[in-house]
């Protein structure tokens, strides 16, 4: 794909020349958060102690990780980071749950990013328990779907189509699942009414990768966020409760993307994950209230209501709690967290009271996990913990304290940054450096799967979707749309027989069938169906062959370009209309321009660049063809093609 990279008021002028099935189990662990996305198991007769040496050990690997693995039948799936330097890639592991045999894996390019190595690898990827299939994004953007196999079944840039931002800190989501979607977010500047950065979920097509919807339920985004969801079920409505860059909590319907509520709670991004007991969430944050100076907040909130929830929405709440990382759990009728300090905290359900605390170290970031009556987690110090949690005191059975460990000649301290796995009998965990799977293999529970919510026959439509959206076309392309009814609990209902009609858009369409006009033109507009007094709306771009000549002679930005409006703009200078980076907002003075689709390759861009000098700092420009960028440095007066510069400041 094609994209610019331009700042301090840079100017250029551009002339652009299907899986297996495998059989799940009820003992799977396919998500990031475990069967229920709460850090709960269901499985019994598990270790209470351990040795790395051989006590319980079933057996370990070399392969460590920054996130948890998760486990599909007798298969165990790992995200992490794979070479070093210039070779330096991300990777998916698999293999065999019983023995620790490295089965196969995938290697997937880090590409427009500003991520550190030490990050790579920060999500877990997500199995469908029902397929065999494998979901991963890593933190360049890039979301795959990989058959049980390891091949790959489809991919999508999110970079290049939706302008994802990835920034330094290397934060990711972990994709979740539902129904027949795959849903991500992150920070995101496209084109047209998604140009203005935001945090935005994103539903795919779980077989296809083809987009479902997207959806913008925040403010202004204060960061990049990893937050894991829940899906729960709330007085009969499925949803889908995350946190986001905006400092708040997000409850939307999970397959129609329509937001249901939000509770604002802080003035930096959500990075710990949301629990829900009946109608209750219980959310958390370790930075500044959104309502106070006070540094972070344990609360329990209403999570049947509906709009921007405030105070009258609040159950109880404690501020002070700093749970930056790690999601809490609900073990009967308490509440338990880990905070920043890597202090267990045990708080009743229902008042907020606390019940106890123990101290595990003093720094936490991975996530504990409850089953059969004990916790097991691990903490940054390197300990990993087999803990009983009673109503008055948290016992502990067992734990194991690791050793530094040497690499590449180097003494490195064995950290524990994800959560554990549960399946088959057994307790899987990642340092840093290694893989372990703790206790003795048991029958695996017989697979239930999710019942259908079902609405009644005479369930009104509330909600017209347009499936597939945001589409990338051809001129004289063709696509078929689709408009599908849903309930008011976001309940899908039937397809409906709607009128269609265009905007912006050239091209003829009828019954759903869209046909662009032939002529070599871009094109940026949206298809809208109307249905029973309903409307919804898909979007696309038409995007013509190469060659390209855009001299910006209509003194406007291409409408069909990403990540443009807002960051640059078209000016005169010495006579000629040239496109202007703004220098104005230290956040996006790196920003990537992508104007065309993801899958081209073997083309040429040829460009022309100015920069200004101001106080002796002198501009920066580049241009990025084939996913590799030509940057200008002009400070340092350098020059450097690179796929992703991972150490800029």
């Amino acid at each position: 794909m094609n994209a610019l990279s331009k700042s301090l008021g840079s100017l250029l002028l551009l002339a652009l020349g299907l899986a297996a099935q495998r059989t799940p189990s009820g003992s799977d662990w396919p998500e990031w958060r475990g069967p229920a996305r709460d850090g709960r198991s269901l499985e019994k007769n598990l270790p209470t102690r351990w040795s790395p040496s051989g006590e319980n050990l079933a057996w370990k690997a070399p392969y460590g990780s920054r996130s948890g693995p998760i486990v599909l039948g007798d298969r165990l799936y790992l995200q992490n980071a794979a070479g070093a330097r210039e070779t330096l890639q991300e990777r998916i592991l698999c293999f065999n749950a019983d023995a620790g045999k490295l089965l196969w894996e995938y290697k997937f390019n880090v590409y427009q990013s500003d991520v550190p190595p030490h990050r790579v690898g920060w999500a877990a990827p997500a199995g469908d328990p029902a397929t065999g299939i494998v979901y991963a994004m890593n933190v360049g953007g890039h979301l795959i779907a990989l058959s049980a196999e390891g091949k790959l079944v489809w991919e999508r840039s999110l970079g290049e189509d939706f302008g994802l931002v990835t920034t330094h800190g290397g934060r990711t989501v972990s994709p979740v699942l539902d129904g027949d979607l795959v849903i991500v977010s992150g920070v995101t500047s496209g084109w047209g009414a998604n140009a203005r950065a935001s945090h935005r979920f994103m539903a795919f097509d779980k077989k296809t990768g083809e987009t479902v919807w997207i959806n913008n339920p925040g403010g202004r985004p204060f960061d990049t966020t990893y937050s894991p969801p829940i899906v729960a079920t709330v007085n009969g409505m499925r949803l889908f409760i995350a946190g986001g860059s905006d400092g708040a909590v997000h409850a939307m319907k999970p397959q129609t993307g329509e937001p249901v509520w939000k509770f604002d709670m802080s003035k930096r991004g959500i990075n710990t994950g949301v629990v829900v007991n009946g109608a209750t969430a219980y959310v958390s944050h370790s930075e500044e209230n959104y309502d106070t100076n006070e540094m972070g907040l344990l609360a329990a909130i209403d999570a049947s209501a509906t709009g921007a929830l405030g105070k009258q929405h609040v159950k109880w709440a404690i501020k002070g709690f700093q749970g930056s990382f790690s999601s809490p759990i609900i073990d009967g009728d308490r509440i338990i967290q880990v905070d920043s300090g890597a202090n267990v905290f045990a708080f009743d359900l229902v008042t907020g009271k606390e019940l106890w605390k123990q101290n595990l170290g003093t720094i936490q970031k991975a996530s504990p996990v409850y089953a059969d009556g004990k916790l097991y987690v691990g903490t940054e110090n390197g300990k990993f913990f087999v803990l009983r949690p009673h109503t008055d005191r948290c016992e502990i059975l067992h734990e194991v304290a690791f050793k530094d460990t040497i690499v590449d000649g180097q003494e490195v301290p064995t950290t524990i940054l994800g959560a554990a796995a549960v399946s088959r009998g057994r307790v899987f965990f990642a340092t840093n450096v290694e893989l372990f799977a703790i206790g003795k293999k048991s029958a695996a529970l017989p697979y239930q799967p999710e019942p259908k919510n079902t609405p009644p026959a005479d369930a009104p439509a509330a909600f017209l979707q347009v499936r597939p959206t945001e589409l990338l076309l051809t001129p004289g392309g063709k696509v078929r749309f689709h408009a599908r009814l849903f309930d008011a609990k976001g309940r899908f209902l039937r397809e409906a027989d709607a009128a269609w009609t265009l905007e912006q858009l050239k091209g003829a369409i009828a019954g759903g069938e869209f046909t662009a006009v032939s002529d070599p033109v871009a094109q940026a507009g949206q298809v809208k169906a109307t249905a029973g007094g309903l409307a919804g709306i898909a979007t696309a771009r038409v995007i013509p062959p190469l060659p390209w000549n855009e001299t910006f002679d209509s003194g406007q930005l291409p409408r069909q370009w990403v990540n443009a409006t807002g960051k640059f703009v078209v000016r005169e200078v010495d006579g000629n209309k040239v496109l202007v980076k703004l220098a104005d907002n230290p956040f996006t003075k790196r920003a990537r321009v992508f104007m065309g689709p993801a899958t081209w390759s073997n083309y040429t861009v040829q460009v022309d660049v100015v920069a200004t000098e101001k106080r002796r700092q002198m501009g920066d420009g580049g241009v990025v063809a084939q996913r590799y960028a030509l940057v200008l440095f002009g400070n340092h007066e350098r020059l450097e093609l690179q796929p992703w510069q991972p150490e800029t400041a």
